[in-house]
């Protein structure tokens, strides 16, 4: 299939013990065959679902107070979440020290009202909900890769490196991936070249022929966030998949929105805040929710 790699399929170790608590215990996990894709769905290929069907994301509607308790009546438009470094050192525990809603930020309008993604075709597509991921896919004839699907293909078909190419970050000093390098959320080397997004196919592939799996964007996958479990016995989950909302809230909130889990880090992820540019690395986040480092890629199974 253009633009896809294909996966035979095997069994894997998910997870990992030395980084982050949901994303213990490891596992073994097995996956069918299935197509991915080989980039992040780009602003080109986005632009032209759009063009097609006329879709209009979520950030391009007022999101709905009843939603969201105790919102200021300034942020009921439509708009996106975009990062903003800050002057210097912060407190990490606030990330509103460094996010910011945007009037009018959306997929074409990245950094808010009077920007353009028109010199950004071949970056991937960000500010867009699970729905709109979704969306796209359905109209590709494609799916959402779960979890387990997603991690696998990152892999690239190295059982225990903690990266997409080794257990080494930088190795030599080479830059593999779109991250952050330096004091976040302040300070950032630029050793990449890349202060947002970078274009897909920037850096080398993974053993699968693979773009991006690591850094640049987050990607949204299919399987509502839950903590894992173990496998019983010696047997391997045979690609499991959360389908079940009921236990995706994040306790900690009043928002009563639920979690899908996006996998592979950012251009955000740094050594001292978020090592989460790792096969391995999972984080939840609202469906409702667009923000500037988030995007995905779709799959066909078989």
């Amino acid at each position: 299939m253009e633009g896809m790699c294909h996966l035979p399929g095997g069994t894997f170790t998910m997870g990992s013990e030395r980084f982050y608590p949901e994303e213990r215990p490891r596992r073994r996990v097995s996956v069918d065959a299935f197509w991915i894709d080989a980039t992040p769905v780009t602003n080109r290929e986005f632009a032209k679902f759009v063009a097609e069907t006329g879709h209009k994301t979520v950030a391009e509607f007022p999101p709905n107070p009843a939603d969201y308790p105790g919102m200021k009546p300034e942020l009921a438009r439509p708009g996106s979440v975009v990062f903003q470094r800050t002057r210097g050192p912060v407190d990490l525990n606030d990330f509103n020290q460094w996010w910011q809603f945007r009037p009018g930020a959306s997929w074409h309008r990245p950094l808010g009202e009077r920007s353009s993604a028109r010199a950004l075709d071949d970056h991937p597509v960000v500010h867009v909900a699970y729905a709109d991921a979704e969306a796209y896919a359905a109209w590709a004839g494609k799916a959402l890769p779960t979890e387990a699907e997603w991690e696998y293909a990152a892999k690239g078909g190295l059982e225990d490196a903690e990266f997409a190419w080794g257990d080494e970050l930088a190795p030599q000093g080479k830059m593999l991936a779109n991250y952050w390098q330096g004091e976040f959320p302040w300070a950032n080397r630029l050793l990449d070249g890349f202060e947002r997004t970078s274009p897909v196919r920037t850096y080398p592939p993974n053993g699968y022929g693979l773009y991006d799996m690591i850094g640049n964007v987050w990607e949204w996958t299919s399987d509502w966030f839950s903590l894992p479990t173990a496998a019983e016995g010696c047997c391997a989950i045979p690609n499991p998949r959360v389908t079940d909302p009921a236990g995706s809230f994040d306790p900690h909130s009043h928002v009563r929105i639920p979690r899908k889990v996006l996998k592979g880090g950012s251009h955000l992820c740094a050594e001292n805040y978020c090592q989460r540019y790792r096969p391995a690395a999972r984080s939840p986040q609202m469906v409702e929710t667009s923000t500037s480092h988030i995007g995905f890629r779709c799959v066909v199974r078989g």
